[in-house]
Order: C-alpha cells, then sequence, then structure tokens
C-alpha cells in the first residue's frame, strides 16, 4: 500500500509548476530588457557619430564661407564683393533659379590656403572663356598662369558685385580654357582685365536627398561641378538653415577712389559718379544710391527697429531684391544676403533599422516594425549656430 509522503498528489505537481513557470517567467522578463538594450545601444551609438560627423563637416565649411583672397590685390572678406553665403543650390547641375530660397540646402564660398590669387591680364569673355592672368607678387616663381592647374575650381569676381565660379578643363603654356560651373550658355558676363581678381577657390553645397522609394535619406555635399554629390552622413531626415543678419545696412568707411579697402562696412562698393557698370544709374550699385543732394546712401533698410543685436531674416527680405549686380544678370542676388552673420543649423537622424523604430510621429519620422518600447531607437536632433569669422570682420 502506498503510503502519502512516498509521493505528490495531482494538486502539488500543478502548484508545483505553476510556481516554476512563474519563477521562469521573471527570469525571462529581467533578461528581455537586457535583449533590447544589447540591440539599442549600439545604434544609439551610431546616431551620435553620424550626428557628430554631419555637425563637424557643416561647420567647417561654415566657419571658412567667407574667407577671401590675402595675396595681391582685392583681398579681404568675400562679403566686400559679393554674397558668400546662399540659401540654394548653385553649380553646373541641378542648381536653382536666380533669387531662389530653400531652407533645406545652403551653398558656402570661400578662398583656401593657395598661392594661386592674382588678376585677369586679358578680358575673361563669354566666348573665348579663355583665362590669362597676371604675374602678381605672392604667385608661385617658375610656375606658369601663378600656379593654378587643370581641374582647379576658380572664383572670379570684381567690383560690380558680379562673380561666377569656373573649372579649369585645360592648361597649355599660360592660357587656361574654363568651364563656368553653371548650366552650359549661362556665361554672359565679360570680365575685364586688371581689375578681375581670379582665385582658387571652394564651393560647397549641402542638401538633403529624399528618395521615399528606395529609403534613402541622406545629407550631401557638392562641389558646384560637373561631378555628382557626395553623401555625408546616411539616415539624415531633417535638414533646416536659418540665417541671422546685421540689422544695419552698408555705409561708406573710405572714398571710393582710396586705391585700397575696404571701402565699406560689407558689401560692394559703388562706382565713380559717372561710372555705369551696372543697370543702376551712374554712380550707383545694389548697395548704395545716389539722394537728391549728391550723397551716397544706403539702398538697404534698417531692420530690427534700429537694435544692435542679430535679427532673424525671412525667405522674402532675401528673395525681393535689390539685386546684385543688378537685376539683369541671370546670376543675380539678393543684396540682403550680405548681412548674413550667423547661421543656425538644425540635423534629425533616424536608425537604419527598421525593427528598432516605432510608428510614425513625434519620435519617428518613419515608422518601423518595433512595437515594444524597451526596442525603440528614436530620431535624434541636433541644434547648433555658427557665426562665421570672415562674415564677421565688420562686428
Amino acid at each position: 500500500m502506498l503510503r502519502p509522503e512516498d509521493g505528490f498528489s495531482l494538486l502539488e505537481i500543478v502548484i508545483a509548476t505553476a510556481l516554476m513557470l512563474l519563477v521562469t517567467a521573471g527570469v525571462f522578463s529581467m533578461m528581455d530588457p537586457a535583449h533590447g538594450s544589447f540591440a539599442t545601444e549600439p545604434e544609439k551609438a551610431d546616431l551620435q557619430q553620424r550626428l557628430r560627423v554631419g555637425a563637424d563637416t557643416l561647420s567647417k565649411d561654415l566657419i571658412m564661407a567667407g574667407a577671401g583672397a590675402y595675396l595681391g590685390t582685392g583681398v579681404g572678406s568675400l562679403s566686400a564683393f559679393f554674397a558668400p553665403v546662399l540659401p540654394f543650390r548653385q553649380g553646373a547641375t541641378g542648381g536653382d533659379p536666380a533669387g531662389a530660397f530653400a531652407t533645406d540646402r545652403i551653398t558656402m564660398m570661400y578662398v583656401p590656403s593657395t598661392a594661386a590669387q592674382t588678376t585677369l591680364s586679358a578680358d575673361l569673355t563669354p566666348i573665348s572663356l579663355a583665362l590669362q592672368v597676371n604675374t602678381e607678387n605672392g604667385c608661385p616663381r617658375n610656375v606658369s598662369l601663378c600656379g593654378f592647374t587643370s581641374g582647379m575650381s576658380v572664383l572670379v569676381y570684381d567690383d560690380s558685385g558680379a562673380y561666377d565660379m569656373f573649372t579649369i578643363t585645360s592648361v597649355i603654356g599660360a592660357l587656361a580654357q574654363v568651364s563656368i560651373n553653371r548650366p552650359a550658355g549661362a556665361a554672359t558676363k565679360t570680365y575685364e582685365k586688371d581689375v578681375t581678381k581670379v582665385v582658387e577657390a571652394v564651393s560647397h553645397t549641402y542638401y538633403l536627398k529624399t528618395d521615399e522609394a528606395t529609403e534613402t535619406f541622406q545629407l550631401m555635399q557638392y562641389d558646384g561641378t560637373s561631378h555628382a554629390g557626395v553623401p555625408v552622413a546616411d539616415h539624415v531626415v531633417g535638414l533646416t538653415f536659418d540665417y541671422y543678419g546685421d540689422p544695419n545696412p552698408p555705409v561708406l568707411k573710405k572714398p571710393v577712389s582710396d586705391p585700397t579697402g575696404p571701402w565699406t562696412t560689407y558689401g560692394p562698393k559703388p562706382p565713380a559718379l559717372r561710372a555705369k557698370p551696372t543697370a543702376y544709374p551712374a554712380g550707383e550699385n545694389c548697395t548704395f544710391t545716389i539722394d537728391g543732394t549728391g550723397l551716397r546712401m544706403p539702398r538697404l533698410a534698417v531692420l530690427g527697429g534700429g537694435n544692435p543685436t542679430l535679427v532673424k531674416l525671412t525667405p522674402a527680405q532675401l528673395t525681393d531684391g535689390p539685386w546684385c549686380p543688378d537685376e539683369t544678370n541671370p546670376n543675380r542676388w539678393d543684396a540682403d544676403l550680405l548681412r548674413i552673420r550667423k547661421v543656425a543649423v538644425t540635423l534629425r537622424v533616424e536608425t537604419a533599422a527598421k525593427a528598432l523604430r516605432g510608428p510614425a510621429g513625434v519620435l519617428f519620422t518613419h515608422g518601423g516594425t518595433s512595437r515594444r518600447g524597451s526596442r525603440w531607437v528614436p530620431d535624434q536632433e541636433i541644434r547648433f549656430q555658427v557665426t562665421p569669422r570672415n562674415l564677421n570682420l565688420g562686428r
């Protein structure tokens, strides 16, 4: 006969099994967050790294924006001649129309460390596009064409507010053939010898590439030539630029007849009183007019009620003129772009793994397949501001 202490009753087995299952469930519930962290932490680190790469790349070019020639004549910040920061894409391919404004792309120009800085020795015409330069002080010795070489990007500009970026396609002795970094046939300006500066330069456009079909979201960099843009960071889902500018219009610092500049606090100097290099009346340009008494006055308005602090520039202010060098130039730009002193950037990235993204909304620009909060990696966003040193020399 079996005694009660020789085994377990059915009830006892059921209770023991239930207790074991409870304990096992507790163990696994404690392990699941660990598994979630194991999957999400590397992705969070990757987001941080991509934000860092994007912010560092943009910051370096923004800090350099406007750096001008420092050898020979016509030296100083590019903002004394034209606007080196543009809220649109400019280049040989995919360029925005003149006077455009976009919040998700920016073009910046500057002169790097280079000895290729001089002036034209012969007119640069849109028909021949033949580049010939003077051998000025600072040009490398025993080097033809002041160091300009095939494939180099060059910036040509004068005192009228006109400028163009070119690419050197070939060099034969002291003559270079160039192509304009805008759509074919866009060259219309003749740049005069001796008064036109020509330098090696950098033009970088940053923009957001969005392709929903292939789920491609990238921060791109474009050099203004016929080359395609290159990616800087992947899965960038947000890019915004805001501009802050000098509330005061430019003023003359010295007579325009003075042989050395800068002549104004910013922007191109006005021409001599009887000179008419643009469509503006004689003695005037896009930044200065002549009042009834014959005095030169700023053409731009005072912003912000005269408060000296920077003001946020609106799209309307940057697209309504006055136009430089004038409204007939196909490469015209709004004179208020010369005011820019600070650029605010907003950059947002997402995880590449759909399995770590939840429903689209505040946390996720693009929804994913995860329905468990422990396995979510929300989008990350950074906001930073850069004050380009070469645009703030007069403040």
